[in-house]
């Protein structure tokens, strides 16, 4: 997975009933676009992540996760 600052990612639940949620990369730690990539959350956490496989950029966001702004 290659993301740039501002995409966002989307986690699905591993069991039922678990939602899924969203991060918006704020840093990208690894070389052209790979992780660890640094993410804020949508409750407003921040942490460093490697992305398993729950995890795909999503392409129909076209805000921040947390902010509204456009990209």
């Amino acid at each position: 997975m290659q993301v740039h600052k501002g995409d966002v990612l989307r986690f699905t639940g591993h069991t039922v009933g678990t939602p899924e949620h969203r991060a918006e990369v704020l840093e990208v730690l690894g070389r052209e676009g790979e992780p660890p990539y640094r993410v804020r959350y949508e409750d407003g956490r921040e942490t460093e992540i490697f992305p398993g496989s729950d995890c795909v950029l999503d392409t129909s966001a076209t805000s921040s996760a947390t902010t509204g702004r456009r990209r």
